[in-house]
């Protein structure tokens, strides 16, 4: 019963900051240390029950190389997509500037006319070597009306509320309705 809505998903952002760990963690709950780099591109797939909506989420999850040598490769890759996170490492401002002022625009110019924006501050249980700070992470995502998390694969932080906060704003905007189910809300004493 109920819908199913297929959903493309990128991941977009500077080579090295997890996206293909975050992918791996939220796909098959999987934690791997180091990761070759990604080359172009690859694909996963998971489908997301929302109960409130009676409909659930294909998410058609793509995982692009961040490397400049792929860059205009991977605009090929955002067309169409409804959902575009942006990750970068807690660690390396270099990688936040780039999200900013880099691969904001690239899905703003390539993605779906009102693509939901997700951020990712990925590694976050390196706090202690911070180099960007939650404040101004959160800053740029509300002038960017942008979901955000802190992430860790490692430590499995965030990254499954990031996509379902995503998927659900894609419903919101998509004008899914939430489907009430009768009162029959008991009170406790």
């Amino acid at each position: 019963e109920g819908n199913n809505i297929t959903c493309k998903v990128v991941l977009v952002g500077d080579t090295g900051v997890g996206k293909t760990c975050i992918i791996e963690r939220y796909v098959n709950d999987k934690y791997q240390e180091e990761n070759d780099s990604t080359i172009a591109s690859t694909y996963k797939y998971k489908n997301l029950e929302y109960k409130q909506y009676k409909t659930s989420i294909s998410f058609d999850i793509w995982d692009t190389a961040g490397q400049e040598l792929y860059r205009s490769l991977a605009k090929n890759f955002y067309l169409n997509a409804s959902i575009g996170i942006l990750v970068y490492d807690i660690r390396r401002k270099k990688s936040f500037e780039s999200i900013k002022n880099y691969w904001y625009e690239e899905l703003k110019q390539s993605g779906e006319e009102n693509m939901i924006i997700g951020i990712a501050g990925n590694k976050c249980d390196l706090f202690n070597q911070e180099e960007v700070t939650e404040d101004e992470a959160k800053k740029f995502a509300n002038e960017m009306r942008a979901v955000f998390f802190m992430t860790s694969c490692k430590e499995n932080i965030g990254i499954d509320e990031l996509f379902e906060k995503c998927g659900e704003k894609y419903l919101e905007k998509n004008n899914i309705p939430i489907i009430k189910k009768g009162e029959k809300k008991q009170k406790h004493s």
